[in-house]
């Protein structure tokens, strides 16, 4: 009856062949853009340029392809993929880039990690985060001043 809401190949959102848009363009499905996008784009699935497409905008999206050609600032959470027949000419940051032999790109690059908090260890000046915690501590080191 209705779609499920997985996450799917094919673009929701397509802009065609002939077709110029300008303006922001924010969208939770995929896009694809077959002819000209002057903005900026919010996707928060993929986006694809194609062959013939042309976004002439900052880009924010999970994944993006470029096999057109791109002039502006990208920000992907996941891969950049640049195709033989891409080109991209702006700043990135992107967790995973992937540029295809042909492929052409221009700017500035920085990559990151979804990092995960991790746990530091405390200092002999930090206060303890749980009472428990302190005991062992301070008993770790009665034991090691004993011992030496």
């Amino acid at each position: 009856m209705f779609k499920e809401s997985k996450r799917s190949d094919y673009a929701e959102t397509s802009i065609g062949q002939g077709t110029h848009v300008e303006g922001k363009l924010i969208s939770d499905a995929g896009i694809r853009i077959e002819g000209e996008f002057r903005g900026e784009i919010e996707c928060k699935s993929d986006v694809v340029v194609g062959e013939y497409g042309i976004a002439r905008a900052a880009i924010a999206a999970h994944d993006l392809t470029v096999a057109g050609k791109v002039y502006g600032d990208i920000n992907v959470k996941g891969r950049l993929t640049i195709t033989a027949s891409g080109q991209l000419h702006g700043n990135v940051l992107a967790h995973a880039i992937l540029i295809q032999d042909g492929g052409i790109y221009n700017g500035n690059c920085r990559m990151e990690r979804q990092t995960e908090a991790k746990p530091r260890h405390l200092q002999e000046g930090d206060p303890p985060q749980h009472p428990h915690q302190q005991a062992k501590e301070n008993a770790a080191k009665e034991k090691s001043r004993q011992a030496g």
